[in-house]
């Protein structure tokens, strides 16, 4: 297990690596004026100069990259000329603000979604397996600014019309300030991330249920009299969770990158949303410091699956 960690961590490494050197090569080599594309057009040509200095651009490429990747592994993440702030301390605002948003989203995707799932393979062709495909064909057709438009005009318009304002249309709450508004806040785009994400798990587990509950350890478990939820949740769904974990790791390392629509029909600050107006405003530090962020997100999800692999099926051995 250690061995395979060690191999795993290393390999992680080493595509961080990559990134950052294609990264570097994207925002740093290409461009024709890196200075004044980092600065702004509005900076002046003392600003420019102050940049070219504190960067190292007029250096050797080698070395510019090392003191890239030297800032890089300091925290040094780069200064916003258009916002007047470190990229730190805007990354540091935005993303508990998408850390509340991806991972509430995704406890209620990951329960309602697997929950459905087992329900429909346990009794298939029934009227909750029908019931189930219907829920999930529908979240996987509709997509999620539809599903956020559809929650704001009935739940918050239309109640808010008729006097039961019980929905903020967006906004956000820090958890520490106050964590009743901080879920109240967050709960109509929890369920627009959560509808679409769950009609995947309702297939998933579905499907690798009815694969694992034909399987004959779990009719010899059957045969021996061993109680039928004893079965469905600790032999069968434990087995069928495999690609599950794997489909779940890739989706929320995926928004703790930003869920762009999300934020941006909710009105919540996130990574997402600074990314966006990030690139609209051509304010590459924050670009790349975004960029870079979303690379270490999915590498250390990957990471964290593989793991639990071995927790979740004994037949996996990590070597």
């Amino acid at each position: 297990m250690l061995r395979f960690l060690v191999r795993r961590v290393l390999s992680g490494v080493l595509v961080l690596w990559l990134i950052s050197l294609f990264t570097f090569g994207l925002f740093y080599v290409a461009p024709s004026n890196v200075p004044r594309m980092i600065c702004g057009r509005l900076c002046t040509q003392s600003q420019v100069e102050l940049i070219t200095k504190q960067l190292g651009l007029n250096q050797p490429l080698p070395v510019q990259y090392w003191h890239f990747l030297d800032r890089l592994l300091h925290g040094d993440l780069g200064y916003s000329y258009y916002n007047s702030q470190p990229v730190s301390t805007l990354i540091g605002n935005a993303l508990p603000i998408t850390a509340s948003l991806a991972i509430g989203a995704a406890v209620l995707w990951l329960v309602g979604g697997v929950a459905i799932g087992v329900v429909s393979a346990v009794r298939p062709r029934s009227l909750l397996d029908r019931a189930g495909t219907i829920f999930a064909l529908i979240g996987l057709s509709m997509p999620s600014f539809l599903i956020g438009i559809l929650l704001l005009y009935f739940l918050f318009f239309k109640l808010t019309t008729a006097g039961l304002a019980w929905f903020p249309p967006s906004g956000y709450v820090g958890i520490t300030s106050d964590p009743l508004e901080w879920a109240h806040h967050l709960l109509l785009p929890w369920f627009a991330l959560a509808f679409i994400t769950a009609a995947t798990y309702v297939r998933l587990t579905r499907n690798q249920m009815l694969e694992v509950l034909g399987e004959d350890y779990i009719r010899t478990a059957r045969s021996k009299g061993v109680a039928r939820s004893r079965v469905t949740i600790r032999h069968a769904l434990r087995a069928a969770l495999t690609p599950v974990v794997t489909q779940f790791g890739i989706d929320l390392a995926g928004l703790l990158g930003g869920a762009i629509v999300t934020e941006r029909l909710f009105g919540l600050p996130g990574l997402g949303e600074l990314a966006v107006s990030s690139v609209t405003r051509q304010d590459q530090p924050v670009v790349i410091a975004t960029v870079l962020l979303a690379a270490v997100f999915i590498v250390v999800a990957n990471i964290v699956v593989d793991l639990l692999y071995a927790v979740l099926d004994p037949r996996v051995r990590l070597g």
